[in-house]
Parts: structure tokens; C-alpha cells; sequence
């Protein structure tokens, strides 16, 4: 089952989960198959495919096979029934339909089936999909590059650089995980950032940029490479309509999202059902402080990337890592669970899901964690 996780995370089949399979003999591994996109076979499919006449009484692993719920779901279960495998390991079910119904199938074959072999890390590998799934938003990574006191950039801006070629690699290898790359438009206004995909092999995600007025300049490299590069730019209604014909005209995609509820800036949450509805299922937001802020204050954020450089500004007015006006205490605070540290040439890159600790202790008997009232933020 670890292999078949392994192998899951070399395919790019968004919107469609992730998935994994392998064929085994005991001990003996006999093929290794993964979803690779979202049109081509299933893992199972790949995995009995290359095992061929050696799959027959062996067992089949499989990360989370997809539910009978449909016609190409069926056809890999009729798939896996003919290759006589003895028996169905699984890690976790497909959360959109009732898993039980396709085991039941391959029990009445004499099929064996067991469930929840490393059944957590299955389903981390499918966090994004159960998320965009069962909730409708995109499942949501930070990324930043901070100094040891915290900043992104200093009070003038610049931010080039603050890590080294191996983080910006590694940075890179994240926007190619993601279907979309998110900024603010004050982010565009400082960084005229490419948000393509250049240090490594792979597809560009989505460029989507938060901008409520359309302040992003016609020059900026976002617009003016719109008609190789996908690019979204999100902003709120009455944004002026000269500005967006030209947008438009230069390749642009434009979409109205609804304002935050102080009539200032765009509505976190409405942006990412937009980004949804257009299947992003997981997006990668480069900032600025107060993007992280809104989606750290509303719940929306599942995980970080934080690639920490050895350098301190020591400026109080250079540009935090977030700027939320939401007063927190330290047993209150953000933390990072199943936590990975990397080292990356001088500079550390941790990484993890975002736990709210905040949550827990209003959940604690006799406890009532204090929260001030939110501001607006201008996105």
C-alpha cells in the first residue's frame, strides 16, 4: 500500500482524485499503475494492465478505488474481476459514493476484500478532492518565503530574494501540484510576478489574481502573456468596464465575485467557490499578508509552505507573513500538524496542515477563547 500511495502522487488527474495500485504476489511485486489524468484508465486498471496473466490469485492494492457510481467505476470492477485477483486490499473509499456496493460485487465473485490499510495517509493523499467534493471550495495551501523575524519583504517591497535556488525550486514544484496560483493584486502591484512554472518540469496552473477595482496594470507580465498562460482575475461588481474590456481583450478571464460583508474588497469564500465551479481543486496562494489573513480568519486554509531564509530584516514595517486584525493568544495560535522540515541549502522549508487551535479550546469545557471584531481586508 505504500508503494501504491507513492505511485498515486505521479499523476495529475484533477479534478478526479488521486489513486495508486499495485500487483503483488506475497512479497513479490509484479506491477505499479497510478492515475495519471483526469481522461486516462483508473490505477487498477493500469496496475492489472501490466501485470497481464501474473495478476491472476494475486492481490491487487489499491489507494481508494472509485465507487460503482458510474459507468468507468464499473468497468474497472468488471476489470478486476476478470483478472482473478484473490484478493482487494484497499487504503480508503471514494468519498462520492457507497464503496460498500463494489465490494459486495467482488465478494460475490470470491474476491477478498479488506479495508483501511494505512487508511490516514489514504486519505491525506485525497484531502483536496474530499474537500472540493463534499464542501465545494478548493483545497487551499500558503506559501510564503519569510526571514528568521517573520517578513516577506521589506517596507519597500522587495522581496528578490529572500531564499535561495533550491526553495525557489522546490516553490516552482508547488505551483506544478496546484491547478491554480493565487495572489492579491498587491502582490501585482509590488512583484509584477510571472506565477509560471520555470525551475522545473511541468504544467503552469491557473494564474488567478483577487483584484475588487481591476488595479492590475495592462502592463503587468500577468496580462501580457494572458494569451499563452491562463490567467483569472477576480474582482467585484462596478469594477470599471473600460479596464475590463481591455483585460479582456488581451486574454484575460474576468469573473465578478461578491464583496466581503464590510463592502470593501472581494469575499474570500466567494472567490474560491469560483474557482471551483471552474474545478480547481487545489490552489496554491503566494499571498500577500493580507490574503493569508483572510483565509486564516475564515477556516479557509488547509496547509503551508513555509520556507524560512537565515536572514532578519529587523524592521518593524517591513511586510509580515500575515496581517490579520484578528487578536489571537499563543494557545490560540496556528500551528502545523504532521509536520515535514526540509532543508534546502541554507534556507528551511516546513510544511504541514494548518490546525486551529483556537477551535479546540472554545471546544474544552470551562474554556472560551476570545476573538475581537474582523476588519475589512482590501483584496
Amino acid at each position: 500500500m505504500a508503494r501504491a500511495l507513492r505511485a498515486a502522487r505521479s499523476g495529475d488527474p484533477s479534478p478526479e482524485p488521486r489513486a495508486g495500485a499495485v500487483v503483488a504476489r506475497g512479497a513479490q511485486l509484479i506491477s505499479v499503475g497510478h492515475r495519471a489524468r483526469r481522461a486516462g484508465p483508473h490505477a487498477e486498471q493500469v496496475a492489472l494492465h501490466r501485470a497481464d496473466s501474473r495478476a491472476r490469485g494475486a492481490t491487487l492494492y489499491v489507494t481508494s478505488p472509485a465507487s460503482d457510481e458510474d459507468a468507468d467505476a464499473r468497468s474497472c470492477t468488471d476489470a478486476i474481476i476478470a483478472a482473478g485477483v484473490a484478493r482487494v486490499v484497499v487504503g480508503c473509499a471514494d468519498p462520492r459514493g457507497n464503496a460498500q456496493r463494489r465490494y459486495a460485487r467482488l465478494r460475490k465473485h470470491g474476491i477478498e476484500v479488506e479495508h483501511g490499510v494505512l487508511g490516514e495517509r489514504a486519505q491525506q493523499l485525497i484531502a483536496d478532492f474530499s474537500k472540493f467534493h463534499s464542501r465545494g471550495l478548493p483545497w487551499v495551501l500558503l506559501k510564503a518565503a519569510v526571514t528568521l523575524d517573520g517578513r516577506t519583504a521589506a517596507r519597500s517591497g522587495e522581496s528578490k530574494w529572500i531564499t535561495g535556488p533550491k526553495a525557489r525550486r522546490e516553490a516552482h514544484r508547488l505551483r506544478v501540484e496546484c491547478d491554480a496560483v493565487l495572489v492579491g493584486v498587491g502582490t501585482v502591484l509590488a512583484d509584477d510576478p510571472e506565477l509560471t512554472v520555470r525551475a522545473v518540469r511541468g504544467r503552469n496552473p491557473l494564474r488567478v489574481v483577487l483584484d475588487s477595482a481591476l488595479r492590475t496594470p495592462l502592463t503587468a507580465r500577468l496580462v501580457t502573456s494572458a494569451r499563452e498562460v491562463p490567467t483569472l482575475i477576480l474582482h467585484a461588481r462596478g469594477a470599471q468596464p473600460k479596464r475590463a474590456a481591455a483585460l479582456r481583450e488581451l486574454g484575460v478571464q474576468l469573473a465578478e465575485v461578491k464583496r466581503g460583508r464590510s463592502g470593501r474588497g472581494l469575499d474570500i469564500e466567494a472567490a474560491l467557490r469560483e474557482l471551483a465551479r471552474r474545478d480547481v481543486v487545489r490552489v496554491l496562494v503566494e499571498g500577500g499578508a493580507q490574503v493569508h489573513a483572510a483565509l486564516l480568519d475564515r477556516g479557509l486554509a488547509d496547509a503551508a509552505a513555509i520556507f524560512v531564509a537565515p536572514k532578519i530584516l529587523g524592521d518593524m514595517q517591513a511586510i509580515p507573513l500575515v496581517a490579520s486584525h484578528v487578536p489571537r493568544t499563543l494557545p490560540g495560535a496556528f500551528v502545523l500538524a504532521r509536520q515535514e522540515v526540509v532543508r534546502l541549502g541554507d534556507d528551511v522549508l516546513f510544511r504541514g496542515d494548518i490546525s486551529i487551535l483556537q477551535a479546540a479550546e472554545r471546544a474544552r469545557p470551562g474554556t472560551a477563547a476570545k476573538a475581537g471584531p474582523r476588519q475589512a481586508t482590501r483584496l
